[in-house]
């Protein structure tokens, strides 16, 4: 698979810098692993963790309907619609913030294999425009037993929503899930992005127009994914991932006339998950402000922004209600898989700082100004803690180091693989012979991100501590982008929000005549003594509403033999954004992630307007 490159993914090249500590590479291509140990269905020729074999055949079949796929949510066999919705949906935007840094660890085909499992389970569970198949399986029945999903008895029943028994709050997530996927699909396979739109479009309808809670309408889901927050936080989630993949003007005019009425400029949250999406909207929409393209709905989106850097702050421990942390430092929200709020709150901290950074812009906190790195530190802390960095010095990956959970609380893993041993398993003879088995799984759950360990750094690796030892497929799907971004290191930084939307394909090329070439760049006078050089060059144009639009990149090098610091740039005649340089009153200055330049290296910026090159002088500079 190619590297994931387009607009979405304008990256800078810095000098590179990597995160030193953890195998961030490893970890990442063991979270695909999990998600290959956890589909439903018929497995791929390509299949890699062999001891899974096919499962859920039937899935679907009582009630006329194809359900077969799709994965398994945790350490059940159960199919539940709206966590599942949700791990695509963060899957999706692991990979549009840092497909390019997963392309370069050659995982960027997997992370979209593990998408493509679950939307196409997605379409076949909308086979209607206000119809949506939310769950495959009943907990109950579920939970009273233990068996490898290959050997499943339990109750294989298909529960829906309709417009007589709505569910917002579902049909609003796989909306964001198939918006959010279509994207990552455009460039490699069109029609299949079309179709993902499409259905997004139409659950987007479903979802708003028959308004409701799915748990009211599919009630077996209460007991294990209940609607808490309801379903006012999925609407704005999906018009704000439908304005990402649509660039209709409807959707962000929704997010405008919305915000006030349905908490997203209301709510200051401290935790993001499956069932509460407000700081994930927040920071959706935070990128559309600070990308200058909010137009009439800046005032609204200014209060999104602040519910945002609330959150950020709060994680920081700099705001003025913070998110509990346990001694060792890792975010604490409540004894029951609290790794999903660890791993989605590292995500979004990673992707508010690049997008400040982007912007030239520092976090504001009630404890002052807070650099884009910091957000960063704390997200790289997070992932450290859970790869082993913590008091008990106990990775909480499967497979990830060499102390790391042996008994974990999940089916398949602490069974014998059928492929070892084909002798059915009872619904409670599972329970007898493996579930209370005092040894370690005979199947490694390699990439699984286990529940984690109490508000006190405790943890206790037994099968049945079920609120520590089992895993979850939404555990993964924030981390993955956030292992991407940390293995890139600084030289993988993705520079985001484009000026304009990514050109639109021609059906024909234009005549030679209409083509406008570039402007011949500046040639700046530098004297021959100069420390500092600086060339610029266009590498891109477009045509885009009658303007031609030109991508110009600057290289800035130190021609000394000493390293240059406290560097400040005036450019003038700049008619658009620019990225790779940091914003410090008239002047620019070194980015966040750099403090100096050593001897005979460059740093590159780049910027994006409709007129010739920028003016680019050096203004000052020290020599050490």
């Amino acid at each position: 698979m190619k590297s994931f490159v387009g607009c979405l993914f304008l990256v800078i090249g810095v000098l590179p810098l990597a995160f030193a500590g953890h195998n961030y590479g490893e970890a990442l291509s063991k979270s695909f692993l999990f998600y290959e140990a956890q589909r439903s269905g018929y497995l791929p020729h390509n299949q890699r963790v062999h001891w899974r074999g096919n499962s859920g055949l039937n899935d679907g079949k009582a009630s006329g309907i194809d359900l077969v796929g799709g994965y398994y949510d945790a350490g059940d066999n159960v199919k539940f619609g709206l966590p599942m919705a949700f791990t695509i949906t963060m899957m999706s935007w692991s990979i549009l913030e840092y497909g390019r840094q997963m392309g370069a660890s050659g995982e960027l085909g997997h992370a979209m294999d593990a998408v493509k499992w679950g939307t196409d389970y997605l379409l076949k569970a909308h086979p209607e425009p206000y119809v949506l198949y939310g769950e495959v399986g009943d907990g109950n029945t579920d939970h009273f037993c233990w068996q490898r999903p290959e050997d499943m008895t339990t109750s294989r029943a298909a529960y829906r929503i309709d417009p007589n028994h709505p569910g917002s709050d579902l049909a609003g997530e796989t909306a964001a899930a198939m918006a959010a996927a279509s994207i990552v699909f455009r460039r490699y396979n069109p029609g299949y992005a079309n179709e993902l739109l499409n259905h997004a479009h139409q659950l987007f309808e479903f979802a708003d127009k028959y308004r409701g809670k799915y748990d009211s309408s599919i009630t077996v889901a209460q007991k294990y994914y209940r609607s808490v927050s309801g379903y006012a936080d999925e609407l704005l989630w999906a018009a704000a991932w439908l304005y990402k993949a649509s660039n209709n003007q409807f959707y962000m005019n929704y997010l405008g006339r919305n915000g006030d009425a349905l908490g997203g400029t209301g709510w200051s949250m401290t935790e993001f998950g499956w069932d509460v999406k407000y700081a994930g909207v927040q920071t959706l929409v935070s990128q559309i402000l600070m990308s200058g393209k909010a137009g009439h709905n800046t005032l609204v989106f200014e209060r999104y922004q602040q519910k945002a850097e609330n959150f950020m702050c709060s994680c920081l421990g700099k705001g003025n209600r913070n998110a509990q942390k346990t001694p060792g430092g890792l975010i604490f929200r409540q004894r029951w898989n609290n790794m999903q709020f660890v791993t989605s709150a590292s995500f979004l901290a990673s992707v508010y700082s690049d997008y400040l950074t982007s912007a030239g812009k520092y976090l504001k906190c009630s404890s002052g100004y807070v650099s884009p790195n910091e957000l960063l530190s704390f997200a790289k802390s997070q992932v450290d803690y859970i790869l082993g960095d913590n008091p008990r010095a106990t990775s909480y990956m499967v497979g990830y180091g060499s102390n790391y959970p042996r008994q974990v609380h999940h089916r398949g893993s602490s069974i014998v693989s059928i492929k070892v041993n084909p002798t059915f398993v009872t619904c409670r003879g599972g329970y007898a012979t493996w579930y209370s088995r005092k040894a370690s799984d005979p199947n490694l759950l390699t990439g699984a991100i286990v529940g984690g360990p109490d508000a006190y750094d405790n943890f206790a690796d037994e099968r049945d501590n079920y609120e520590q030892t089992e895993p979850a497929t939404y555990n993964n799907a924030p981390l993955i982008g956030v292992l991407a971004r940390l293995h890139a290191g600084h030289s993988g930084y993705n520079q985001l929000l484009p000026v304009v939307p990514a050109p639109k394909p021609v059906p024909k090329p234009a005549p030679r005549g209409k083509v406008t070439p570039a402007p011949r760049p500046r040639v700046l006078p530098v004297p021959a003594n100069a420390h500092v050089a600086i060339q610029q060059r266009a590498t891109s144009s477009w045509a885009l509403n009658g303007k031609t639009y030109y991508r110009y990149s600057a290289i800035v090098t130190n021609k000394s033999a000493k390293t240059v610091k406290n560097l400040k740039l005036a450019i003038s005649k700049l008619y658009g954004p620019l990225w790779g340089l940091t914003k410090y009153g008239d002047s620019f200055i070194f980015p966040a992630w750099q403090s100096s330049l050593p001897a005979g290296k460059s740093l590159e910026f780049v910027y994006i307007h409709t007129a010739s090159p920028a003016i680019v002088s050096v203004s000052s500079y020290t020599l050490v």
